[in-house]
């Protein structure tokens, strides 16, 4: 299946939860008014967008309404997917240089799927053809070292773990000289998602990102944060955290195919102004690609719009 009828399936909770409405909504109205938009603002809140990113994308509709003087339901909503997709920006590739070891630091609270990200990010990078190990640096729990090793066997990739207490900048230390003599091209490191005890986490990426520093000076480096869509809003206050600890470079949204609220999307971009670079929308190991913007807001709409 192509990831777009994936994307459209993934997304079926939040289209037939809201966006349909929303469809429906341009529809039956006969001309564009007020009413139109208090109806369009309260469906839009209803999907997680967020209350000021809502306002936001409503005036933006206004503005566009009277600029262009669109008279139509149908030119309207063909307005609302071009201020939508403006919202979330470009999709952003990783930072990937060409013969070069690039490290991918991954990060989030646990129970947000960072584990399956992290093997499905890795299986998609070893289908590209790139060599890729996986560093267990989350030590603190025996549970997410097995299960990261149960997951990076099923992506056919490399793990470098120790043992459950062991100093995670130790495993990333391990995991950089393997990597240099496998030469392999991208190094994905899983860290422990304690955002509870802040100062701890703050202290734990800072000694990586130390290793990482005197090592391999001259790589190209990622922070992804790991979202869960199904927390809402929740997600943004998290990703607020994470930022105050972590220098994050992208975003990875898990679960969107097991919520209503998967217009958080356009929330977190707006809160963070940070890039959202994989979406997840099945449990499979092939279940998460790099964001499309275009295709994202054509999901939510009509079936039959691509």
């Amino acid at each position: 299946m192509a990831f777009f009828e994936k994307l459209k399936a993934g997304l079926a909770k939040t289209k037939n939860a809201v966006f349909k409405q929303v469809d429906e909504l341009f529809k039956k109205f006969v001309k564009i008014d007020e009413e139109l938009m208090e109806e369009l603002e309260e469906l839009l809140i209803c999907a997680d967008v967020g209350a000021a990113t809502t306002e936001d994308i409503i005036e933006k509709l206004r503005d566009k309404i009277k600029s262009e003087r669109l008279t139509d339901g149908d030119e309207a909503k063909n307005a609302l997917k071009e201020i939508l997709k403006e919202s979330i920006g470009e999709g952003a590739e990783l930072n990937i240089s060409k013969g070069e070891l690039c490290v991918i630091l991954v990060i989030g609270v646990n129970g947000v799927g960072k584990t399956t990200s992290i093997a499905k990010i890795a299986n998609k990078l070893k289908n590209d053809g790139k060599r890729v190990i996986v560093a267990a640096a989350d030590t603190f729990r025996a549970a997410a070292i097995d299960q990261l090793e149960v997951w990076t066997e099923r992506a056919g990739v490399e793990l470098v773990k120790q043992n459950e207490g062991s100093d995670p900048a130790a495993v990333v230390f391990d995991a950089i000289n393997s990597a240099r003599k496998k030469q392999a091209d991208v190094l994905i490191v899983d860290t422990a998602g304690r955002l509870h005890n802040k100062k701890n986490l703050m202290n734990e990426l800072a000694k990586i990102n130390r290793i990482i520093d005197r090592e391999l000076s001259s790589a190209s480096r990622e922070t992804l944060l790991v979202l869960d869509a199904t927390t809402g809003q929740n997600a943004v206050n998290q990703a607020k955290e994470f930022k105050n600890a972590a220098d994050i470079t992208g975003l990875i949204l898990t679960k969107l195919d097991g919520t209503a609220k998967g217009g958080v999307i356009f929330s977190v971009k707006r809160e963070l102004d940070i890039p959202v670079k994989f979406i997840g929308v099945g449990e499979k190991i092939d279940d998460m690609e790099p964001f499309n913007p275009d295709d994202f807001v054509n999901a939510l709409f009509d079936n039959n719009e691509e």
